[in-house]
């Protein structure tokens, strides 16, 4: 038998984790709300049973306002799962329970998932699920989806036990009776018979998408005009507020009966901790020093330590052996030259980071996984709305930390359309992962004694771009009010170790990806277009190649900015395709392995055009895979072209006025 479930609830209810529980998945698990921005599938086999189940992104209501929330919806609406497992939090049960409502009035087979039940014993609360479960009519199951509490009764549950709601909710004020001659006049239509007293409720409260959909007859539309009209008469909120309070009333009444909490509420974890944390004179220079003592672990001398092992094992001993092995083999020189210099020496010198950026990303996990980034949006809220931002425009940013692509799916969750097309643009000037390789070698080579501050330096300076953007982009495209900002603050919780283990191993997967494939192609590709001339003749010199008359052609654009020479223009073009590329692009085309390259480069470049090169890499338009994600969430690719282009032009001039600025700064000093 095959059938298909739904997992549905709250942003941060813990929804990824029970889908990581019942299907054996790695999916990213977030203590933060907006995690999950699209549906995930996953299996479960139990004894004959195949349980197809749906991870859908978290929603308060089935009222939605931001696209993650309408995909939500339009999947439950659909014919395509056969039941609803409803994750609620037990810690906040009563604000949970408004979309336990809906969901029952929609009529499909149903479980409630109570999670964080452990949570709720440490806080003394006692939570009698039987009497729970007899006012809802539907079976309430408690779980702790993190520690694997109760998980085989839910999956016996969910497998074989999954019933329809035994009785729709007695709701308070009359609007029982409302809902119930509604849902009796829209049996003339061809809508799901069981879900009738949703559609009532919808209709009844004024749902815009549902009127849009549903067709209704003329007698069914008088019945439900005039039944609206006498539930309106009742009092002088409108019919949406009316249905809210008559649910919240119901609410209230099965919580009373079935929560049981202590006489002396106890002060969690969580509100100790946000006395310090979020402080209006500590919450800054706690993150100043979390975020010093981030990088100074990456880039100083604990990822510095782990970087130089892995480089000398790559060119002490790797490409020597290659190389010796393919002149015994009797390869001709050009060979020995593509895969020493080109496949390994561009591959190699950008797998050389990896400790680094493994580095790094345990602490994103660590400051993830506790509930701390949460707070960081909301301490930027004050600042972002200087430019009409706000807070929540903060978490994609923060999620541009690790990779820009996820970073502007995450922007759905903002209702404002403004606000959304304004995020996607101002996330890709945060550094993202890709990023760190190209900081690392040039701040370790032309910067070795203050390498962590300039590297801190840039990520500072993306988010004071980002902040100058926004309020320029607020003061001519975007003009408008940003929409409030509500963000619900997680609970602290210890990481564990397996998700931690399992984010690190993630991004570590990916940027070794990247690095197989298209760094491993991107160098080959440079090698030959650097080794051979327009005629295809063997290039005597580097400069007379293909590569190099093009990089003479363009790097006038970039002389401006002290770094003019052909080699370096190159090097950001193909950072376009993926910013680790420009590492292995300056590898391959130099000629040189990783340590060489280091000293190459102070021959090469200033400190001051170094670091306006940095600056370039920081803001300049994100790489492909960035750039068809926003693409696809600015729906089309005018929008997108744009994004881009202003994002370059404004790279060229902040880069600029740092080489300038700072060139006159030098000479007078």
């Amino acid at each position: 038998m095959n059938h298909t479930i739904a997992i549905i609830g709250n942003p941060n209810s813990g929804k990824t984790t029970l889908f990581n529980r019942l299907t054996g998945s790695n999916q990213h698990v977030g203590n933060w709300p907006g995690v999950t921005v699209d549906r995930k599938t996953g299996h479960n086999v139990y004894h004959n049973h195949t349980i197809d189940v749906v991870d859908l992104p978290g929603i308060y209501s089935l009222s939605p306002f931001t696209q993650e929330e309408m995909i939500a919806r339009e999947y439950v609406l659909s014919d395509e799962p056969d039941g609803i497992l409803n994750i609620v939090d037990a810690t906040n049960i009563e604000r949970n329970l408004y979309l336990t409502m809906q969901l029952i009035a929609l009529g499909l087979p149903m479980v409630i998932a109570l999670n964080f039940i452990d949570d709720c014993r440490a806080q003394g609360i006692e939570i009698d699920c039987g009497a729970l479960s007899d006012t809802l009519g539907v079976r309430v199951i408690p779980i702790s989806a993190r520690k694997g509490e109760n998980m085989d009764e839910l999956i016996q549950t969910v497998a074989e036990n999954l019933k329809k709601p035994l009785r729709q909710p007695a709701y308070l004020h009359g609007v029982g009776a409302a809902v119930s001659r509604v849902a009796r006049a829209l049996e003339e239509t061809s809508l799901r018979q069981e879900s009738l007293p949703f559609y009532a409720l919808k209709l009844l409260e004024g749902d815009s998408h549902v009127q849009e959909h549903v067709a209704l007859p003329p007698p069914v539309r008088q019945t439900l005009e005039t039944t609206a009209a006498a539930l309106s008469s009742h009092g002088s909120e409108d019919n949406e507020m009316i249905l809210a309070d008559a649910l919240y009333d119901f609410i209230e009444e099965a919580v009373r009966r079935a929560v049981k909490r202590p006489a002396q509420p106890v002060l969690t974890r969580t509100e100790r901790l946000d006395r310090f944390i979020i402080n209006k004179w500590l919450a800054l220079p706690v993150f100043a020093c979390l975020m010093v003592l981030m990088f100074w672990a990456t880039f100083g001398p604990v990822g510095s330590f782990f970087a130089d092992i892995l480089e000398t094992l790559i060119t002490g001993m790797l490409v020597p052996a290659v190389q010796a092995g393919l002149r015994s083999a009797g390869a001709s020189a050009w060979v020995t030259g593509l895969v020493c210099d080109g496949v390994l020496g561009g591959v190699g010198s950008v797998v050389s980071f990896l400790p680094q950026i493994i580095i790094l990303f345990f602490f994103l996990s660590l400051l993830e996984d506790t509930g701390y980034l949460a707070r960081i949006a909301f301490i930027m809220d004050t600042l972002l709305r200087r430019i009409g931002l706000s807070g929540k425009s903060f978490v994609p940013m923060l999620m541009g930390f690790g990779c820009t692509t996820p970073a502007v799916m995450a922007a759905r969750t903002m209702e404002n359309e403004k606000d959304r097309r304004m995020t996607i643009m101002l996330t890709p000037f945060m550094s993202c992962g890709a990023k760190l390789p190209v900081y690392a070698l040039f701040a370790g080579a032309l910067f070795p004694q203050c390498a962590s501050f300039v590297i801190i330096s840039l990520y500072v300076l993306g988010i004071l771009v980002g902040i100058f953007a926004g309020w320029l982009l607020k003061k001519t495209i975007f003009r408008g009010v940003s929409s409030g900002f509500v963000l619900e603050l997680p609970p602290y919780r210890l990481p564990t170790v397996r998700g931690t283990l399992q984010n690190m191993w993630e991004k570590a997967k990916d940027f070794l990806t990247k690095a197989g494939t298209i760094i491993f192609v991107m160098s080959i590709v440079i090698w030959l277009l650097q080794n051979f001339t327009p005629t295809l003749q063997t290039a005597a010199d580097s400069s007379d190649s293909i590569l190099g008359m093009f990089g003479q052609f363009i790097a006038p654009v970039f002389a401006p900015l002290g770094f003019g020479e052909w080699r370096a223009s190159v090097s950001i073009l193909t950072g376009i395709i993926a910013k680790e590329a420009v590492v292995s692009t300056m590898s391959v085309l130099y000629g040189v392995d990783l340590s060489a390259l280091c000293g190459l480069l102070t021959s090469v470049f200033t400190p001051v055009a170094a670091y306006a090169f940095l600056v370039f890499i920081l803001l300049y338009m994100p790489c492909m895979s960035a750039f068809a994600t926003i693409r696809r969430e600015m729906g089309g690719w005018k929008w997108a072209a744009g994004a881009a282009a202003f994002q370059t032009v404004l790279a060229w001039v902040v880069s600029f006025l740092v080489y300038q600025c700072g060139s006159l700064l030098f000479h007078i000093i």
